[in-house]
């Protein structure tokens, strides 16, 4: 799959991740739908230029990513909609039982689940629906997908239960989703991401984020949204990758 004159679909792409994607496709020559809920989405779209397109949705509704999947399709022309980086999620934090022995709340947990993990399977499904119908290339490849999953997925901290049960899903669903879509040339493929200068990381306090960072073997630092984007401009272009969860880390284990 190459990047030049494709269309791909960034969720969570007003920020973060999801921006340094859309950013890197398009400086190599793609073109890009960004989708996010926030209304910064259409700025970021704007500083995109021509191969740029913004749309604001819920990664949970059907309504909302059947429309991001068309505009897709529709911008990309006779070649559809090339690929998908997933972006779209949430971070949460709340223990079992709280220092009062309250249990956690229910509605917050699932929540979590419903956005990082069911919105995954939602922008999957469709975006892989459409793609199914492209030509495909002249190794029968039709599209491609990137999820995005997390170290938590493998090295949950206390209080991380519902996100690391969430991104644990993202992982699960990897390798089945790329055995089924392997007849219709679709690559499945996820990153892990360790500790990133993101707007995620900008909730937690400061001393924390660096500690975070010190505990980072190499680079001791939080990663670069850019570092992301240029894994995922990696999956699409090689065609070997398929079906596997890659960790970027710096070589990070969380405690």
């Amino acid at each position: 799959m190459q990047v030049k004159d494709r269309t791909f679909l960034i969720t969570g792409a007003a920020s973060g991740l999801g921006a340094a994607t859309a950013e890197r496709l398009v400086a190599g020559g793609g073109r890009v739908v960004l989708c996010d809920l926030s209304e910064a989405v259409e700025a970021h779209a704007e500083k995109l230029g021509e191969a740029a397109r913004a749309l604001r949705g819920d990664v949970t509704s059907a309504a909302d990513m059947q429309a991001a999947v068309d505009a897709a399709v529709a911008l990309g022309g006779e070649t559809g909609l090339a690929g998908v980086v997933h972006c779209a999620g949430v971070v949460s934090v709340a223990k079992l039982v709280d220092r009062e022995g309250n249990p956690a709340d229910l509605d917050a947990y699932a929540r979590t689940v419903q956005i990082n993990l069911v919105g995954t399977f939602n922008v999957m499904r469709l975006a892989a629906a459409a793609m199914a119908k492209n030509a495909p290339s002249k190794d029968g490849e039709r599209g491609v997908i990137v999820n995005t999953a997390s170290i938590a997925a493998f090295d949950g901290q206390v209080g991380q239960c519902a996100y690391s049960a969430s991104k644990a899903g993202v992982v699960g669903m990897s390798l089945p989703a790329a055995r089924e879509l392997s007849r219709h040339g679709i690559r499945v493929m996820a990153i892990a991401p360790g500790v990133f200068q993101t707007p995620m990381m900008s909730e937690i306090p400061d001393e924390a984020a660096k500690a975070l960072a010190a505990s980072v073997p190499f680079p001791k630092r939080l990663g670069h949204p850019d570092e992301f984007a240029r894994l995922a401009e990696q999956i699409i272009t090689n065609a070997m990758l398929n079906g596997e969860v890659i960790r970027l880390d710096g070589g990070i284990r969380m405690q």
